[in-house]
């Protein structure tokens, strides 16, 4: 669980950060990268969600 934790603040503040540059800058291709983080953020979530919960089923 706590590298699941880790793993969402570092996607949190990633995007974050991608999305400022994108303000300041006002180029796209900060845009397409930060759709690229929060698409690969929530596919490692679910990844991880699946597996804990699939320990979860098979251990009990």
């Amino acid at each position: 669980m706590l590298v699941l934790r880790i793993l969402l603040i570092l996607g949190v503040i990633s995007v974050a950060v991608s999305l400022g540059i994108y303000v300041i800058s006002g180029d796209k291709r900060y845009l397409k990268f930060t759709w690229q983080l929060i698409k690969f953020t929530l596919v490692l979530l679910m990844v991880v969600a699946l597996v804990i919960a699939m320990g979860r089923i098979v251990l009990y």
